[in-house]
């Protein structure tokens, strides 16, 4: 049994711990890997599980897909009818949006509105499950707002504030100049007062989808009020489809761009989500190779023991070979080394790792109560606590990449160890 394994048994004797430089080396050399796997698995969880929350919370408050030509669409009841032929299209809506100037009590912001229709929006997305105050009215002259919107308006549920459109400003401008040429003088005043007459409209609720762009920037209108403000008569600016399922939409985007007559054409959520999604993959990757450096500094430790232990038993590497150990057996004492530690530091990073991504939210909170240093800004990300989720795949990835670095780390001072001469190794012993 011990010829079997005499590379592993020398080993193991050398790394056990004598309270020697050497031994403390080696501790050091495997909390390294302990904290390089810990902090891996921490980081690309939390990133995987908030890019996994992002995508939720789009397709919560997202339509699956938008159907539009980049003007409006006047004959969309046909390319309504079209969508709803698709196989996997469940439920399409028409909707008009657009920047508006919204007052209240001399408070102005430049928001969007979204002008729906609320029987067929709620079967796309079912805005009244993001309702957190009042209640989801928009049947006359009444708007939802967004939380941060109201809460930077100071608006709340009853209130009524006044909306300017900028949809009828080429109207006022061929008005002027008519009225230039006619000499409409004391009509002009008149006439543009008409035309850029405010819209007040009644808050019946308030809505927090979780996405700060959303909560901030959007007011839902009736959707024949939206027209109005931009004066599209019965014309829309495009239609929002649900799908059976979110990840087919590319597939049906694909389907309806075949049939729709140009410049009409189909995007996807993936599509309008397309940078943040793509931003969020590449720091992903970015963080691994950068935090995979906290391992490849704890391999060089590894390396740095086992040529001290070559120089400090150079006698005894000289005798097992002249008693005849070959040359792949003191390779393997010194491989058998590294990935020993390798193991180890493995074994305790993924314990680390896996726990500190189960109590994240609790080290967080300690952080913030205890140091003041808050690593989580809620008012920033909008989640309500930090997000993770555990990929096996990734962390399979993670730790055999750190056990063969940590392996190949040995294999140099093996190999200059399996070349010593024997001769020369005892000459002066």
């Amino acid at each position: 049994m011990l010829k079997n394994h005499f590379s592993l048994f020398l080993a193991l004797r050398y790394l056990k711990p004598k309270r020697t430089f050497l031994s403390i080396i080696t501790l050091i050399s495997i909390l390294g890997v302990t904290l390089g796997i810990m902090v891996l698995i921490l980081v690309i969880s939390v990133m995987t599980g908030f890019e996994q929350e992002l995508r939720r919370k789009v397709i919560g408050f997202d339509a699956h897909l938008v159907v539009g030509n980049q003007a409006v669409m006047e004959d969309w009841a046909a390319t309504m009818d079209l969508c709803k032929s698709e196989p996997h299209v469940t439920a399409v809506a028409p909707f008009v949006q657009g920047p508006v100037i919204v007052e209240f009590q001399n408070r102005r912001l430049a928001p969007k509105i979204r002008g729906v229709d609320p029987d067929l929006e709620k079967g796309v997305v079912n805005v009244a499950d993001f309702i957190v105050d009042g209640s989801y009215d928009l049947e006359g002259d009444k708007t939802v707002l967004g939380s941060e919107l109201a809460r930077t308006l100071g608006a709340g549920v009853g209130d009524k504030v006044t909306i300017y459109s900028p949809g009828n400003f080429g109207q006022i401008l061929e008005e002027l100049d008519r009225l230039e040429k006619e000499g409409g003088g004391a009509a002009t005043a008149e006439t543009l007062r008409q035309m850029i007459l405010p819209r007040e409209l009644e808050v019946s609720g308030i809505f927090e989808s979780g996405r700060y762009l959303y909560d901030s920037e959007f007011l839902l209108v009736p959707l024949h009020i939206g027209q109005e403000l931009y004066s599209l008569g019965d014309a829309i600016h495009g239609l929002a489809l649900k799908t059976t399922d979110p990840y087919l939409a590319p597939e049906v985007r694909s389907s309806l761009n075949a049939r729709l007559t140009p410049p009409a054409f189909a995007m996807t959520w993936i599509d309008m989500n397309k940078q943040i999604f793509d931003a969020i993959r590449m720091e992903r990757s970015v963080m691994f190779f950068l935090l995979m450096f906290i391992v490849l500094v704890a391999a060089f430790g590894i390396m740095n023991t086992l040529i001290t232990v070559t120089v400090q038993k150079t006698r005894e590497i000289g005798v097992m070979k002249a008693l005849g150990a070959r040359t792949h057996q003191i390779i393997g004492i010194f491989l058998a080394q590294g990935m020993v530690v390798g193991v180890f530091g493995t074994i305790a990073g993924l314990a680390l790792g896996i726990s500190m991504v189960q109590y994240r939210n609790q080290v967080s909170e300690f952080l913030t109560t205890t140091f003041g240093i808050e690593i989580f800004p809620r008012g920033i990300y909008q989640f309500s606590e930090i997000p993770a989720q555990v990929v096996p795949s990734d962390v399979a990835i993670i730790c055999v990449s750190a056990f063969v670095i940590c392996s190949l780390a040995a294999l140099i001072p093996a190999w200059f160890a399996a070349r010593l001469d024997p001769v020369k190794a005892l000459r002066y012993e």
